[in-house]
């Protein structure tokens, strides 16, 4: 059976078999170090609604594996690694930063920015082949996000290597040379929102569509300096990361399932369900945790406080229980009620972004590139983060 940090051969390419395996025969599975892996949809969501006795804090089990470091700082101050009091006055500051109507009107400079990297996919080609993470999936959230923040364009550049060292950070087993590199770009993004956030205290932006003068002038109870710094580094990770995955697994799903592609380009209200569907079958997110604050029972079993689960949000997108046909891509399933964004009070605060930039990205790219094929790819080898590191495809 799995072991997390020995995961099988072959495991990276497709863990499905695994996880179905898991949800199936052991949904409750004990780790060699004592922790648990917990694949199945319904244990996912009680544990999620569960603030109490599943807490989200992390400082005991980061403690031993990141030591007083910057990582250690960055993910117990941000906001998904916390539980209420802090999570609920934290959670509160970064939601009336994203307000609806706000979102909304990112809509048009989105799907400009979107069809002027459409419209440069070409010349990125070699040969007749262009990578369309590098060129255009990690662009997309990289682009909103530091709109939301107003960064200047020509600073945006670091952004994608600190996100990538700083969540690889978070996977089960690590090197020193990993911690070492996730170290540094906490400390490297620390310094350079310093100076961003000096500047816009000095000068404040428009707080309707500006996040970080927002989150800086909020009314009421203030974030202290490394509150907000730490924050807006998770944001800035949270928002990159998952979408560049949502956007390059929708599309190389696409490309392995034509009879879906077909539906997409027939029926255009089909895109709605369709993100959703993306996000299930291929959860960019595919592993959260938590830590029992007392002797719990889950699924027949009773396990003892401050143990550690491992929550398999893969697994558990995938649960025949919760989803009729789990394993097949079905952009029409309705109702959809995936964890990609988690649940409960953690539900994912960038939600509605992330479906809006979904629905854009994958939408327009095939109707700019419908005979669009794969050509040559290489997985992420990340484990809690389900992507590619390239995705070669003929634009044909």
């Amino acid at each position: 059976m799995l072991e997390l940090t020995n995961p099988p051969t072959g495991f990276i390419e497709n863990p499905y078999p695994h996880y179905r395996q898991l949800v199936n025969e052991s949904p409750l599975l004990l780790q060699a170090d004592g922790s648990f892996l917990v694949s199945s949809y319904e244990a996912l969501n009680t544990i999620y609604k569960d603030t109490r006795r599943f807490s989200s804090d992390k400082k005991t089990v980061f403690k031993p594996r990141f030591g007083d470091s910057p990582l250690f700082e960055h993910h117990t101050t941000s906001l998904v690694f916390n539980d209420p009091p802090l999570h609920t006055r934290v959670r509160k500051i970064m939601v009336g930063a994203m307000t609806p109507k706000a979102i909304a009107g990112m809509e048009s400079g989105l799907v400009t920015m979107v069809d002027k990297l459409l419209d440069e996919l070409p010349s990125h080609r070699v040969g007749n082949e262009v990578d369309v993470v590098a060129h255009y999936a990690s662009r997309i959230p990289l682009n909103v996000i530091g709109n939301l923040f107003d960064m200047p364009m020509d600073e945006r550049g670091p952004l994608r290597d600190w996100s990538l060292a700083i969540l690889g950070a978070l996977e089960p087993a690590i090197s020193e040379q990993q911690q070492r590199q996730g170290d540094d770009a906490v400390s490297a993004f620390c310094d350079y929102l310093t100076k961003l956030v000096a500047d816009r205290r000095k000068h404040p932006g428009n707080p309707e569509t500006d996040v970080l003068t927002r989150l800086i002038h909020t009314d009421g109870e203030k974030l202290s300096q490394t509150e907000l710094l730490q924050n807006c580094i998770f944001t800035l990770n949270a928002g990159h990361e998952t979408t560049t995955n949502l956007i390059a697994n929708a599309l190389n799903s696409l490309d392995e399932h034509p009879e879906q592609k077909q539906l997409l380009l027939e029926q255009d209200g089909v895109i709605t369900t369709a993100i959703d569907e993306f996000l299930r079958f291929e959860s960019p997110n595919q592993l959260g945790n938590r830590l029992t604050t007392e002797a719990v029972s889950l699924l027949g079993h009773t396990i003892p406080a401050d143990t550690n689960l491992h929550l398999m949000i893969g697994a558990a997108n995938r649960d025949s229980e919760a989803f009729s046909d789990g394993d097949v891509l079905n952009l029409a399933r309705s109702p959809n009620r995936h964890l990609a964004f988690a649940g409960g009070p953690h539900s994912c605060l960038g939600l509605s972004l992330a479906r809006m930039e979904g629905r854009v990205a994958i939408g327009r790219f095939l109707q700019r590139y419908p005979d669009f094929k794969v050509t040559r790819k290489l997985r992420s080898p990340r484990l809690r983060f389900r992507g590619f590191n390239r995705l070669q495809v003929s634009l044909v």
